[in-house]
Formats: C-alpha cells, structure tokens, sequence
C-alpha cells in the first residue's frame, strides 16, 4: 500500500514537510511512503493548457496522486486560509471532476504554523476543497501550534502529544486506504 504526501509549504525548512516525515516514521513497514516535492514547479492553472498532453509537472503530480492509496496533506496557514500553490495544485488535480485522481481517495489533512493555532483555518479550508473535489476526507485533525518549539534543529518531531495525535490520523488514513484495496492486492 502507498499513501503520497504533500507539502503545502515550499521552503527548505519547512515544518510542514517536517511533519510529514514524521508521519512516514509512523507508519507500518508494508506501507510505502512518498514525499512529493514538486509542488513548486506546478504552473498556475490554466484551462487552455489543460489538455490531454498537460504541463510535464502537471502530469507528475496527478500521476502520483492516481498512484497513491491515500494522501496525507500537510499545510501552513497564509493569510488565514491555504498557500496558492497548494490550492493551484489542486485545481489542477481535480480535472476532469468526475474522474479525477482524487476521486473517493482518502485523504487526511494536517498542518504546522509558527502562530498558535496550528493552521487550523487553513485546514478547514484544504477540507472543504477536498470534499468539492470528491475525496474521502478523514475528519482526524493534527494542529501543530508555535511548531519552531515541536521539533529540533534537524526536524525532527519532539512534541509527544503531537505524535500521538500524528499516529490516530496516520492510522485512521491508512485503515481507510486497505478498506479499498482488493483482498488480493492487500496480502
């Protein structure tokens, strides 16, 4: 099984990605953990360029995501609500509606900030484009508040609460993904 994670944040130290790695430590040894990282070079949505030959980072990211069991996204909070380019993404994404890759996928949502709250509105948002979308969003909810104090010079999570609330939203993801896997594919 293979859930894809996403960063909405594109800078180098970001806790977002922080949060992700520690999600994949978390998770069980016959899971397969993707970190996709190209975000940044997804160009800003464009109906004209939306074609059966789409921009190249583009068709990298939907073809991760179709490839993916389930996504686990991690967000920062802009201005109150989610960054541009991960919402660009996936605006990009969610074509065609009907079929797009994240169609009936579980998806789970979680988020780090520098303020208090742990980007809690910008995860609310990231939930209802992804319902829009059709995904199956997990209602589990991993808030990271003041992250510069929840993790240590090299990233990594120090916060036990946090991991603890980290692991019910990675296994609750991960059960959701083998509900819809095939008994075949699953042994």
């Amino acid at each position: 099984m293979k859930v894809l994670g996403i960063s909405g944040s594109l800078r180098r130290e970001s806790y977002n990605t922080s949060l992700l790695r520690a999600a994949a430590e978390l998770m069980g040894g016959d899971v397969e953990f993707e970190l996709w990282q190209g975000l940044k070079a997804v160009p800003p949505y464009d109906a004209d360029e939306d074609t059966e030959n789409p921009p190249a980072a583009v068709a990298a990211m939907r073809t991760a995501v179709a490839g993916a069991d389930a996504v686990l996204l991690a967000t920062p909070e802009y201005n109150a609500s989610i960054p541009g380019q991960l919402k660009n993404g996936l605006d990009w994404v969610s074509r065609p509606l009907a079929t797009n890759a994240l169609r009936n996928k579980p998806v789970a949502v979680v988020g780090a900030s520098a303020g208090a709250f742990g980007a809690v509105w910008a995860q609310a948002d990231l939930r209802k484009v992804l319902a829009t979308i059709g995904a199956r969003v997990f209602e589990g909810e991993v808030a990271v508040g003041h992250a510069h104090t929840r993790f240590d010079e090299q990233g990594r999570l120090i916060d036990d609460d946090i991991r603890e609330q980290l692991t019910e939203v990675v296994d609750g993801l991960v059960a959701a993904a083998r509900a819809r896997i095939p008994q075949a594919q699953a042994a």
